[in-house]
């Protein structure tokens, strides 16, 4: 069976299992949803109410009332009412199982494997361009977080950090198996958070560098990856010195770059486009050439990304894990909870098995059903 989130999917199944309750057992269920079918144990039982009440009524108006006790003379009212029980019982049954009960569990110790990959998002105002080939609709910096949030929800027990960087870099998020944490960390990433303007490949290399050294490393070296996202040049002239550096403590670097050839405007916060002294406007172009000759040198890959759209679930797919080696990342405890729908299975199947064993007339001592004579003497 499924083994949902105990968060939303362990509540208590008080109605089913008062008597656990009674002696301290927790009941959690792992399909809750089917206990709205509960409804179906009522109405069943209205139903028998009913055919019982419209039995007796019909055969009042067949016979008299003298002859009416020769004719039910050998019917058992306690044994349809017992046959009526056990369909009963068997439907709660049926319905209790599907809601997957459990009580009691044990410990078991949970083994977390996967890489180490640190995300380097260039925050500067050039990433505000909405690009007219991705219909202006967004930003790249919010198609680039979008594709970011995307990815997280595909990690499979991977850590990951997350870099912010513009004409200086700062470590945001440290590594971590919090996928909630870095989607809130990740919107928060916007051009205002760093106020030195330009962009600087090579202190965002170094910055994730650095996060790789915070946590301990029991695995192979070969597990840690940075995903640079950017759309301009190094200004400082320094990366391609730290890609070597990341090739050496066994990094890869996977580059993208977002942006055209001709280059765009960087806009303004008020409005309009930066220039320069001269009045100008200030074009952002990007180094392609510097960012392939990074991915090469760390045995990363570069993708270009023309409209700003960035398939990060490929790059995570085809790249990361497919040329990183998982490392263990620790151990944990957690509960495991027993299933117990099989007994409530049991208990149903036994119940539809005995119903149709047990007759509606009683047998007398000859082996005959009560009322044969009186009938025939009528």
């Amino acid at each position: 069976m499924s083994s949902p989130s105990e968060s939303g999917r362990g509540r208590p199944l008080i109605a089913l299992a008062p008597a656990l309750l009674a002696l301290g057992c927790e009941v959690r269920t792992g399909q809750p949803d089917a206990l709205w079918l509960l409804w179906l144990g009522p109405a069943l039982l209205l139903f028998y109410v009913y055919a019982f009440r419209a039995r007796t009524r019909l055969l009042g108006r067949f016979a008299s009332r003298k002859m009416l006790p020769v004719l039910v003379a050998g019917v058992s009212r306690p044994r349809r009412r017992l046959k009526a029980f056990l369909v009963l019982v068997a439907l709660l049954a049926l319905v209790a199982s599907l809601a997957q009960p459990r009580w009691g569990f044990v410990w078991e110790e949970v083994h977390r494997e996967g890489v180490d990959i640190v995300v380097a998002l260039d925050v500067s105002d050039s990433m505000l361009v909405r690009d007219a080939e991705a219909g202006g609709e967004l930003s790249r910096l919010e198609r680039a977080k979008r594709e970011i949030a995307d990815l997280l929800q595909r990690l499979e027990g991977d850590r990951i950090a997350l870099v912010a960087f513009a004409g200086e870099a700062f470590l945001e998020l440290p590594l971590t198996l919090d996928y909630s944490a870095a989607a809130l960390f990740l919107e928060a990433m916007e051009p205002d958070l760093i106020p030195t303007k330009g962009t600087a490949i090579g202190d965002a290399l170094r910055v994730s560098l650095e996060a790789f050294d915070r946590v301990a490393s029991v695995g192979s070296r070969q597990s840690r990856a940075v995903i640079l996202i950017t759309d301009g040049e190094d200004h400082l002239g320094e990366a391609q010195e730290v890609a070597e550096g990341a090739a050496a403590a066994g990094v890869r670097v996977f580059a993208i770059g977002i942006g055209r050839d001709e280059g765009a405007p960087i806009p303004r916060a008020g409005g309009g486009f930066r220039t320069d002294r001269r009045g100008e406007i200030i074009l952002s172009r990007l180094d392609e050439a510097a960012l392939q000759r990074i991915a090469l040198t760390t045995g990363g890959r570069y993708v270009r990304s023309v409209t700003g759209d960035v398939d990060l679930e490929q790059i995570y797919a085809q790249g990361i894990k497919a040329q990183l080696e998982d490392q263990e990342l620790g151990s944990s405890r957690r509960q495991r909870w027993q299933e117990r729908f099989q007994w409530l299975l049991v208990i149903a199947l036994a119940a539809l098995m005995l119903e149709p064993l047990i007759g509606d007339r009683l047998r007398r001592r000859d082996g005959t059903f009560g009322g044969g004579d009186h009938a025939a003497a009528a």
